[in-house]
């Protein structure tokens, strides 16, 4: 893909609330549509339709269709993904799923996780995302597991497409020696960009003082920490409220992902949203994943779930807590569906967690990258950044994401996924002629 070949073009289009200034104007009970300027696969400018003559070029007339950034996928299993049709009868909830993939991973072989992740990674750039982190099971303290250089070669065969970021998904009791936890970090540090230290934290496996060197280590390597923290319904799970403190008390520089913590729902009112006050002065992002929750909390064979499952996302927003939505887990033990697609997983979220105004209030939890990372708040296109758009040409706002599977996915300017429809290009002026833009 050449982005200086791509040509010039305007979109007319609606973009969501949050990615829009306060002093947009409203058109009725809505955000006016916006003009988006593309220029050699890049933003040039995002202004109110009609404002300003548009420029040279090709007019994609999109008639103020659904426009989102590129999506940000926070929170997957590449390794995993695509290995359920091999297996047999798995028992029901987070650590029957465990069981049968601790059986399959003694068959897996390099060649069998890059066709995996490989076909993951294709499905995930069809659908619109161009940032994608993956969880690594990592069992040994001395011994990288075959996945983990796999998806870094992945990361580099897919770098022009998607940012692919790597986690170390550590059992919680191989941090329980000081010394083993900072060989771990050093070997993660050790192996490239886009590596994370990471860590299963569950009541299970409790041990605080393996939490404590999990972060110190991290911090002594310059590491950023993603964590699967507090995924079950257990009410005295610490996880969540015991990484708070910790980063609090270390001064920690880097930046924290807790994925998951279901056990927020499952706690008192009280204590649930002092874990959250004290989220809210941390470098804490939230990751929820709807789909994998609804599957492995509360399950039993042949009892209808009675509870959720899901984290407290509208009380974290509340508290201003970055929170993303993200898929998971596909087609695996943990998970038999899924599509690498973060749209079904948000709309999942919006009817299990009843989230008001899904494409104005909540679609910036796909499409923010820098809520992956430390530094100031960066929203996506503005002027600059790569026109990586996702176009929804049958969906409309009020029931977004119903009829969002139908969409134009746009790669530095270009058509990279769907069709665009020929109404789309007509001339910008009786002097210019339109241009195909793919």
């Amino acid at each position: 893909m050449h982005a200086s070949n791509t040509p010039d073009h305007l979109l007319r289009a609606r973009l969501p609330r949050w990615l829009l200034p306060a002093q947009w104007p409203q058109q009725g009970h809505q955000p006016a549509l916006a003009d988006l300027h593309l220029a050699q696969g890049r933003v040039v400018q995002v202004r109110p339709h009609g404002t300003q003559p548009h420029p040279p070029g090709a007019v994609w007339d999109v008639a103020g269709a659904l426009v989102l950034p590129g999506l940000v996928d926070a929170h997957t299993h590449l390794d995993k993904a695509f290995t359920l049709p091999r297996m047999g009868v798995v028992q029901p909830g987070l650590l029957g799923a465990i069981d049968a993939m601790m059986a399959d991973r003694q068959g897996w072989t390099e060649a069998d996780i890059h066709a995996r992740a490989s076909r993951a990674l294709q499905w995930a750039c069809d659908a619109g995302t161009v940032h994608l982190r993956t969880h690594c099971d990592w069992w040994e303290p001395d011994a990288q597991p075959l996945a983990w250089n796999v998806l870094r070669d992945l990361a580099h065969d897919w770098a022009d497409r998607i940012t692919l970021e790597r986690v170390s998904l550590i059992p919680l009791h191989l941090y329980a020696d000081r010394s083993t936890a900072l060989r771990l970090a050093a070997t993660v540090a050790a192996s490239g960009p886009g590596a994370l230290l990471g860590g299963f934290v569950h009541s299970t496996n409790w041990d605080p003082q393996a939490l404590r060197h999990l972060l110190e280590a991290a911090q002594h390597h310059g590491l950023n920490v993603d964590l699967h923290v507090d995924e079950e319904l257990h009410p005295g799970a610490q996880g969540l409220a015991t990484t708070a403190a910790l980063l609090q008390e270390l001064r920690f520089e880097g930046h924290v992902v807790c994925g998951h913590t279901c056990a927020l729902a499952a706690q008192g009112e009280a204590t649930a949203l002092a874990t959250l006050d004290a989220v809210a002065q941390s470098p804490i992002t939230l990751v929820t994943l709807p789909i994998t929750n609804l599957l492995l909390q509360d399950a039993t064979t042949g009892r209808t779930p009675r509870q959720r499952g899901l984290t407290l996302v509208k009380e974290a927003r509340a508290r201003a807590i970055p929170v993303l939505v993200a898929s998971d887990n596909v087609q695996d033990p943990f998970c038999p569906v899924g599509s690498f697609d973060p749209l079904e997983a948000l709309a999942t979220g919006v009817l299990a967690a009843q989230l008001e105004a899904p494409f104005d209030r909540w679609s910036d939890s796909l499409c923010r990258a820098d809520w992956l990372r430390t530094g100031p708040a960066a929203l996506p296109l503005q002027p600059g950044s790569s026109a990586d758009l996702l176009v929804f040409t049958q969906a409309d706002h009020w029931g977004f994401p119903s009829r969002a599977q139908g969409r134009v996915v746009l790669r530095q300017g270009r058509v990279a996924s769907g069709h665009a429809p020929a109404a789309w290009h007509v001339p910008a002026t009786a002097s210019h002629t339109a241009r195909s833009p793919a």
